[in-house]
């Protein structure tokens, strides 16, 4: 949208949502750009969500080809997509996503994530990254912090019945609403590094056991030099032997971290489309919350498994 006010096919087409959120929320939505990397079945709910809530645009990074995995995650891949010879992810993301909502640009930017400078962040106003190495999330977390200009930061991983979001909004203002007025509030966000950073010891209690496995398995993988979900039931005994290290390290109770938790993402690795189909609501919702200004904010992890259904919100910084 070139203007400040919305055009009366906008105002038409988001009436249902503008009742919702209000006008304002609504046109701040309309001139939000977004970039998202890593399109598997979390990532592409997602898309599709804000697609259809307005966003003024959408960028897509996957220079993947189709997988027999990937048709079986990503519903916005044609059915009849021939494997390896369509296009990449992104590309057939984004020919999909225009048709459901003409009025929102999406695009593709090709290359790997982790060659990308600062600068092509400068452009967007929220950076999501899906299924990304530990690396990759420190290293474009830091970019998005370089920048003059303030952008929100998103990073989710899903694995079987498990996920996680992490959220960095930095110094984040907003407003909400208490009794008959309007309160101004803010929040600091640490970044993912210096969250993750923080000793277990000094953890609450009760922090979901997800948040330490997640870790361990990240870990796992970064030691071991391989892609995110490159792991199988050959890796349990030494993804529990690096456990028994981290937490001796961190003065953490092995109990914790369950072996069976630890085995069910080592293990199963590919996305489960009803927790992606969670996970990408939560991240839509999110989003929507950080560009409007409106609703408080997740704060800054957020962990789901659909062996309990219980959604948790983790707050792992020193503020």
């Amino acid at each position: 949208m070139n203007g400040e006010e919305l055009t009366e096919q906008e105002t038409a087409l988001y009436d249902r949502q503008i009742r919702v959120w209000g006008v304002d929320a609504q046109k701040r939505l309309s001139k939000s750009h977004v970039f998202v990397s890593g399109l598997k079945g979390t990532a592409v709910e997602f898309c599709k969500n804000i697609v259809l809530a307005g966003v003024g645009s959408l960028t897509l990074n996957d220079d993947n080809p189709v997988t027999e995995e990937a048709l079986a995650a990503n519903f916005l891949i044609p059915f009849d997509e021939n494997m390896g010879g369509g296009g990449s992810l992104a590309e057939l993301c984004c020919d999909s996503l225009k048709d459901f909502n003409p009025m929102v640009h999406v695009s593709v930017e090709k290359g790997d994530l982790s060659s990308f400078d600062v600068d092509l962040f400068e452009k967007f106003d929220v950076v999501v990254i899906s299924c990304c190495s530990l690396a990759a999330k420190k290293s474009v977390n830091e970019k998005c912090r370089k920048l003059s200009k303030q952008v929100a930061f998103y990073s989710v991983d899903c694995r079987d019945s498990c996920g996680e979001i992490f959220v960095d909004l930095q110094k984040y203002a907003y407003a909400k609403k208490k009794a008959d007025e309007t309160v101004e509030c803010q929040l600091d966000y640490p970044s993912f590094e210096e969250a993750i950073a923080i000793p277990w010891r000094s953890l609450p209690k009760r922090v979901s056991k997800l948040y330490f496995a997640m870790r361990v398995v990240e870990r796992f993988e970064e030691v071991e030099r391989r892609k995110p979900g490159e792991t199988s039931i050959e890796d349990l005994l030494n993804v529990l032997k690096l456990r028994n290290e981290l937490c001796l390290a961190h003065s953490l109770n092995e109990s914790q971290i369950p072996d069976s938790l630890l085995e069910r993402l080592v293990v199963s690795t590919k996305e489960f489309p009803p927790v992606s189909a969670v996970l990408g609501g939560i991240l839509g919702q999110e989003v929507i919350k950080a560009i409007s200004g409106k609703g408080d904010p997740l704060k800054n992890f957020f962990f789901f498994d659909s062996v309990d259904g219980k959604g948790l919100i983790e707050d792992i910084s020193t503020s």
